[in-house]
């Protein structure tokens, strides 16, 4: 089972992190993985990262913005969310990684319950 946590109300240009604690058959995962979800909108890959070697893989739209870690020890990983924009608004949900393209919701699973980041201007 995958916990998030971290999410609020934050005016833009402001930062907040995230958490995710995995538990269970998650630890056979490939990484874990951050989307997020805005009111009529499909939901979008933000941030993937590997548990073995710490790869990580950012959509453009977050570059140089967030920053995806993990803590090993603590089977806990964490979106440090910088320099935020309104469009940044959303459901934000951690995943666990099977493989494949790593876009794509279906290469997830164990989805965590959500956060909610509001982006105020």
């Amino acid at each position: 089972q995958l916990q998030a946590s971290g999410g609020g109300l934050v005016q833009a240009g402001g930062s907040l992190r995230l958490s995710c604690a995995a538990s269970g058959r998650t630890f056979s995962s490939y990484g874990m993985g951050w989307f997020r979800q805005a009111p009529g909108k499909e939901r979008e890959f933000v941030a993937l990262i590997t548990w073995s070697g710490g790869s990580t893989y950012y959509a453009d739209s977050v570059k140089g913005r967030f920053t995806i870690s993990r803590d090993k020890d603590k089977n806990t990983m964490y979106l440090q969310m910088n320099s935020l924009k309104r469009e940044d608004t959303a459901v934000y949900y951690c995943a666990a990684y099977r493989g494949g393209g790593y876009v794509n919701t279906r290469a997830y699973d164990s989805w965590g319950q959500g956060t909610q980041v509001t982006v105020s201007s």
